[in-house]
C-alpha cells in the first residue's frame, strides 16, 4: 500500500468499510477502558449535571440527552438504569456504527448530530478519535504512514491551514529543552471543527466533552499517537484492527466551541458533582456490615475515576448555551 497522511489513514482504519469502530460486536469496550465502563458513578455524575441543566432551563417539556460517539450505548443505558429520567428526557445515541443489538427502543440512534438540541450534548472520549494529521516539527513536513505496517516517512510540507494552527496552538520547543530530531506536531484543527459543529447543534443547554488531552504550555514533545487492542496499548498501525488515537488539544477545541465554557480536570468536576471517594466509617462496619462493604466498593470505584494519574486526569470541557448567569453555577 502507498503511504498516506495520518488523517486519511485514521479515517479509513476507524470509520471506513470494516473499520475498527463500525465493525464487530464487542465495540470499543472490548479494547480499552473508559470512565463510562469503570463505574456507574460516572453516569451518576452526568445525571447530576443533567439535573442541574434541567433546572437552569426551567424544566423544558422535552430535554435532549445526545451522546456523540456513543459506542454501544453504554452511557445512555447507564443513565436510564439510574432511574432519574422521566418521560421528558429524549435520549439519542450518535455513532457511525449500526444500532447496537438489544439497546432500549426508547433510545434513538443516528449517524449525525441532530440540530436544535435543548438539553445536554455529550462527547465522552470522542474527540481523541477524530482523525488528524501529524507533522515533523523540525522540517515542518507532514508524516506519511503505510496503513499495513505503520512505517512512517516524511511527505510534503504542511499546508497553510496546518501552519496557522500549529503557530497558534503548538509552539516550537525552546532551544535546549529537547533535541530537534523526533519532535512531532499533532495538527488538531479537524477536532476544533468537529467540536464547533457539535456545540453549534445545541440551541439551549450544555455541551460536554470528556477526554484525555493537554494545554498549550504542556504539549507533548514527541506526540501522543498510539493504538489499543484487547485492553493493551500497542503501536498505532492504521490497518483497521485496532484503535488509533491521539490526545486532544483541549484549549484549542474550547476556543473553537465558542461562547461561555469551563475547563477542568475530571477529578475536580466529579467532586463538584458529588463523587468524593470518601471511605465509609468503621462505625458503619459494626452497625451495618453489608452497607459498609457496599460503600467501600463505591469508594474504590470513585478512587479510580478520581485518580489524577489515570481517569481523574481527563479533562471536562463544558460549554453553556443561552443559560446566562445560571450556566456559571452548574459545577
Amino acid at each position: 500500500m502507498h503511504p498516506v497522511g495520518w488523517r486519511a489513514a485514521m479515517e479509513t482504519a476507524l470509520y471506513g468499510p470494516g473499520g475498527f469502530f463500525v465493525s464487530g460486536s464487542d465495540g470499543p469496550a472490548g479494547h480499552f477502558r473508559t470512565s463510562v465502563h469503570a463505574s456507574p458513578l460516572f453516569a451518576g455524575a452526568v445525571a447530576e449535571l443533567v439535573r442541574r441543566i434541567d433546572v437552569a432551563l426551567g424544566r423544558p417539556k422535552t430535554f435532549d440527552i445526545v451522546d456523540v460517539g456513543a459506542g454501544r450505548g453504554e452511557l445512555l443505558t447507564a443513565l436510564q438504569a439510574g432511574g432519574a429520567l422521566d418521560d421528558r428526557f429524549r435520549l439519542v445515541g450518535v455513532d457511525l456504527a449500526a444500532r447496537p443489538t438489544g439497546l432500549d427502543p426508547r433510545v434513538a440512534w443516528r449517524h449525525e448530530v441532530p440540530d436544535g438540541v435543548v438539553g445536554l450534548l455529550l462527547a465522552t472520549e470522542w474527540l481523541d478519535n477524530v482523525p488528524l494529521d501529524v507533522a515533523d516539527a523540525q522540517t515542518q513536513r507532514k508524516i506519511l504512514v503505510d496503513p499495513a505496517t505503520g512505517e512512517e516517512r516524511l511527505g510534503a510540507p504542511m499546508d497553510p491551514a496546518d501552519r496557522m494552527w500549529a503557530a497558534r496552538w503548538w509552539p516550537a520547543c525552546p532551544d535546549g529543552d529537547a533535541p530537534d530530531d523526533g519532535r512531532r506536531i499533532e495538527i488538531g484543527w479537524p477536532r476544533d471543527l468537529a467540536w464547533a459543529d457539535a456545540v453549534g447543534s445545541v440551541r439551549r443547554g450544555g455541551a460536554l466533552a470528556v477526554d484525555y488531552g493537554h494545554l498549550r504550555e504542556g504539549r507533548p514533545l514527541f506526540g501522543t499517537l498510539t493504538g489499543f487492542r484487547g485492553g493493551r496499548q500497542i503501536s498505532p498501525v492504521p490497518d483497521g484492527s485496532c484503535d488509533v488515537t491521539a490526545h486532544v488539544a483541549m484549549d484549542a477545541v474550547a476556543v473553537a466551541g465558542g461562547g461561555s465554557y469551563a475547563l477542568r480536570r475530571q477529578r475536580e468536576a466529579l467532586k463538584a458533582l458529588g463523587v468524593d471517594g470518601a471511605r465509609p466509617s468503621l462505625e458503619l462496619a459494626r452497625d451495618d456490615p453489608t452497607g459498609y462493604l457496599r460503600r467501600l466498593s463505591l469508594a474504590g470505584a470513585a478512587a479510580e475515576l478520581l485518580d489524577p494519574a489515570g481517569l481523574g486526569g481527563h479533562w471536562w470541557l463544558l460549554h453553556t448555551i443561552d443559560l446566562g448567569e445560571r450556566g456559571t453555577m452548574l459545577w
